[in-house]
């Protein structure tokens, strides 16, 4: 009982010490912003990786989750007769929950882990050190142009992602169900309104935040060479993920 009371005891404070580590990043961050100082190379540079670079594997997951979407649906589809509801039921679950969720973790996934493994090494190898004994803002210099690339990049793939999904989506309705594309479209239109579109990218921007925070986060805290980069890559992974998931359960709670 005491050596369990003890593990809960080091996981709390582990918790603890990194959510007060996350919170002392965004304030940095706003602190940053007054007045903005930003490094225009990295910021263009960071975009370009974040987004451009992105956008191969945001094809991909925007593509299946369409599909899947369809795919879930069409027994009950086939089963009642409810055609005219496939292009409503695909792009609601899409553009609210599904698109921003499943995107926002691979970004996680590929993007944050990227942002903290570089940031690591660049603490272990001491040249985050370096800079400030160059008086140069570790903030200004890398960390504020990344988190507006990350937040901007994951908004524009999003946005993309779902383009994508819905295509997919009324192509497979057509093969799978024998759906026209316009009865698909009209089905979107019609039962679909602006704000359904804007919430997901509201998470979208909100989800990048998130993965900005927790990779510098562990970035800037990873100790012990080599070893102490892959933890704080796992640590990322795990947490941002836990991140993602919290903040859209509150998005959803306070959007309902």
């Amino acid at each position: 009982m005491t050596a369990l009371l003890a593990s809960i005891g080091a996981v709390s404070l582990r918790v603890t010490a990194d959510a007060g580590g996350m919170t002392m990043v965004l304030a940095r961050l706003l602190r940053s912003l007054v007045p903005p100082r930003i490094d225009r190379a990295e910021l263009f540079r960071s975009l370009r990786s974040f987004g451009e670079q992105s956008l191969p594997i945001v094809i991909a997951t925007g593509a299946f989750t369409g599909m899947i979407m369809v795919l879930q649906g069409a027994i009950y589809v086939d089963q009642f007769g409810v055609y005219n509801l496939v292009g409503w039921y695909t792009g609601f679950a899409t553009f609210r929950e599904i698109g921003p969720m499943l995107i926002g973790l691979m970004f996680s996934g590929r993007v944050g882990a990227n942002n903290a493994s570089e940031l690591a090494t660049m603490r272990v190898t001491e040249q985050i050190d370096a800079l400030r004994v160059l008086a140069i803002d570790p903030y200004e210099a890398l960390i504020l142009p990344r988190t507006i690339s990350m937040i901007v990049a994951l908004g524009a793939l999003v946005i993309y992602g779902n383009l994508v999904a819905i295509l997919s989506g009324a192509l497979c309705a057509k093969l799978l169900l024998n759906v026209e594309y316009g009865f698909f479209f009209q089905s979107l239109v019609e039962r679909l309104g602006p704000a359904d579109f804007l919430i997901g990218v509201e998470k979208a921007l909100l989800y990048g935040l998130v993965v900005a925070i927790v990779s510098t986060h562990f970035g800037l805290t990873a100790r012990g060479g080599a070893s102490g980069v892959g933890r704080a890559v796992n640590a990322q992974v795990v947490a941002a993920a836990v991140g993602l998931f919290l903040v859209d359960y509150l998005m959803t709670s306070v959007v309902h």
